[in-house]
């Protein structure tokens, strides 16, 4: 275990990231309201991209708010340093609100509300990927050596926000209820348009066919990683040193082909299986794992 991460009741955090004291204050005190939008991912998993996708969707389809306001204001982090006290202030609503934190520390008072999830699950070798470049550049993650001794700390949990198997895992629980929904990143690439109607279907919102292109057209890689409402690069280097890599560095599926070794790859699929043998859902990743 890296000494630039401290233990949560069994999940890792960056202390730059995050304390202890906030992880307690939304696990414990933090006020859900029956309207609040959660938009919940492991990282590297789609994360900007749904942010993007509920902005429009709540403006129905204006740009104006994703052109102007940085997506870290529109869509806080829950559980970054001093988060989630000044949502308890917020008078905004809906709240749209972001988190990457585990099932087992996610506020206790989402437990009875009408307040909605929405759950974005990507293929986890594209997500180790986008990850492993993610930590070379963000200043709360250890810096991995090769992506070698990366895979090693991604399979057993041992880097911030835990294990992509026990995230997954512990959020699907939720499946079935009528606050909670699931997409993969692969859906999303596959058919966004389908998906941005589907995700409006969940929160009751009803947008013509002219916002439902708006939202399309501007949720875009090419669009995104233009605007630096969205890009971080607004972020000063010493949090995010985008000389190392890009925020948005590709927006792909399968780009974990071009990085994998046979060994590395036949060794994820048995840690996956393993992991994964009796979960009641199937991804759309698992064919080429399981075949």
């Amino acid at each position: 275990m890296s000494d630039i991460y401290y233990n949560y009741k069994g999940t890792l955090f960056s202390p730059v990231a995050t304390s202890a004291e906030d992880l307690s204050f939304v696990e414990n005190e933090f006020q859900v309201l029956d309207d609040d939008i959660f938009n919940i991912t492991y990282p590297k998993s789609g994360t900007s991209w749904m942010i993007e996708i509920l902005s429009l969707i709540l403006k129905n389809g204006d740009p104006t708010w994703i052109k102007t306001v940085p997506n870290w204001e529109r869509a806080p982090w829950l559980e970054i340093v001093g988060c989630a006290k000044n949502l308890q202030l917020s008078k905004e609503r809906p709240r749209l609100i972001t988190s990457h934190l585990p099932r087992h520390i996610f506020t206790k008072t989402f437990e009875g509300s009408n307040a909605k999830v929405i759950y974005t699950i990507r293929d986890p070798k594209d997500t180790a990927v986008s990850l492993y470049y993610f930590s070379k550049m963000y200043v709360c993650y250890k810096d991995p050596n090769s992506i070698d001794d990366f895979l090693k700390d991604y399979l057993v949990g041992n880097l911030s926000r835990g294990s992509w198997f026990s995230h997954v895992k512990g959020w699907m629980k939720l499946m079935g209820q009528d606050n909670f929904m699931f997409h993969t990143y692969e859906d999303l690439q596959k058919d966004l348009r389908g998906s941005v109607m589907k995700i409006c279907k969940f929160l009751g919102k009803e947008l013509d066919d002219k916002a439902v292109d708006s939202v399309v057209a501007n949720v875009s890689f090419e669009n995104m990683k233009e605007n630096n409402m969205s890009n971080f690069t607004r972020l000063p280097n010493h949090f995010m040193d985008l000389d190392k890599s890009p925020f948005m560095r590709k927006g792909i599926v399968g780009d974990w082909k071009n990085h994998f070794t046979v060994a590395q790859n036949e060794y994820f699929d048995k840690i996956y299986k393993a992991e994964m043998q009796d979960f009641p859902v199937k991804f759309p990743w698992d064919e080429s794992i399981y075949n």
